[in-house]
């Protein structure tokens, strides 16, 4: 499948159901007043994160999406259906943006996560809400709203663990090939890499991660040389940059140059680039003996004054790969759970003990026994058992 990390799409939300007029009409009771009911709400377009996607692939030709409208109220008092929402799903690093505004309207980061891209119109309401004491029989209802219409533009950025730069033919299709299961295209002439290929580097049991291909870059690429440019926005979400510098450039070239080349178009493209953690790996060590690659990796380490970490493998042969791999997977787990700092105790701080509560006595009476009743200035008592006293009989005629 060709990889597409542009789209354009438009969204629509579903339309109002209309509310009903209608009134209530029974053999005894033929003034029974209004009983339309209330339209359903419109369906609303959600964008939904996707971790199984890596491609806006599926947008080439479906382009515009419309959530369900609302079912218009009947008799009865009856309230139309709601639409159903509309989900689109879109793989993780989505960036969606309003066409008409450039507005940035949200960012996928999480599986699962929910981002409202229309509004669904509102629902009509029927003659009953225009009843008053004046207007018993309202002939009155409102149409539903119009849902929200929007064109869209998504920008895909992979969220990548690690991802390859260099110079073209530095060997970064070939070390992805040799560390995952990806298959890029691998050849002996530039610009062979295309469109960035992401892989899936497996070091055994519940301990992965993710490592993207970017086409490689050359001099001018920050302003629009190459395919640079267009695909340099894939290395911001990456955690570590693996640098791949061919020991024995074709062309013949100053190794050392070609490094400072390619991390001025870094900074060119995004001052955010030049701060992210990079190591350089030296490539190709196998069309030299070992004597040469070594010395000329030590120089250039010397004369760039590198302090970061280096390696030098042979892509083709494997030689230093696992070697690669594995420090680049405990940096990746070293980052994703960072160890946490020891809290230093909190002083024991004496609290003083609460007095204990004591309830309060009431003496209980006896029923039997008078109470005395301030207001009538007698006592009353409180038996309940007592017989009341029997009404007086009346006189005889």
């Amino acid at each position: 499948m060709k990889f597409v990390d542009e789209a354009k799409i438009v969204v629509e939300g579903g339309r109002g159901g209309n509310g009903c007029i209608s009134f209530l009409r029974l053999k005894y009771m033929p003034f029974g007043g209004p009983d339309g009911g209330d339209g359903g709400e419109g369906g609303s377009v959600w964008a939904i994160a996707e971790p199984n996607l890596n491609t806006l692939a599926d947008f080439r030709y479906t382009r515009r999406f419309r959530a369900p409208a609302g079912v218009h109220g009947q008799g009865s008092n009856c309230t139309g259906a709601a639409g159903d929402d509309l989900e689109v799903r879109m793989p993780l690093g989505t960036r969606i943006f309003d066409q008409a505004t450039e507005e940035l309207i949200g960012e996928l980061m999480r599986p699962g996560q929910r981002i409202k891209v229309a509004q669904g119109g509102h629902r009509g309401l029927g003659n009953p809400h225009f009843k008053s004491s004046v207007n018993r029989t309202p002939y009155k209802a409102t149409k539903g709203g119009e849902g929200e219409v929007r064109e869209l533009r998504l920008e895909l950025s992979l969220m990548a663990d690690v991802g390859l730069l260099g110079l073209p033919n530095a060997g970064k299709s070939t070390l992805l090939a040799s560390v995952s299961a990806a298959r890029p295209k691998i050849a002996d002439y530039p610009f062979t890499t295309l469109y960035p290929q992401p892989g899936v580097v497996s070091l055994g049991a519940a301990r992965s991660f993710t490592m993207v291909d970017i086409p490689g870059l050359i001099e001018g690429a920050a302003d629009g040389a190459g395919l640079g440019i267009r695909f340099l926005k894939h290395l911001q979400r990456t955690r570590l940059l693996l640098h791949l510098v061919d020991v024995q450039p074709p062309d013949g070239s100053d190794i050392v140059a070609n490094i400072r080349t390619i991390n001025g178009e870094l900074k060119g493209f995004s001052a955010e680039l030049t701060h992210k953690e990079q190591w350089l790996v030296f490539n190709k060590t196998d069309l030299m003996p070992e004597a040469e690659w070594r010395a000329l990796v030590d120089k250039a380490v010397r004369r760039l004054r590198w302090k970061r970490p280096w390696f030098a493998i042979s892509a083709a042969t494997r030689h230093g790969c696992d070697e690669l791999c594995e420090a680049a997977m405990a940096w990746v787990e070293a980052q994703a759970a960072p160890a946490a700092e020891p809290e230093a105790p909190a002083a024991s701080v004496e609290t003083p003990a609460r007095p204990a509560r004591r309830r309060a006595s009431v003496p209980r009476r006896d029923p039997t026994e008078a109470v005395p009743n301030k207001d009538l200035g007698r006592s009353v008592k409180r038996d309940t058992r007592a017989r009341r006293p029997s009404a007086p009989k009346r006189p005889r005629d």
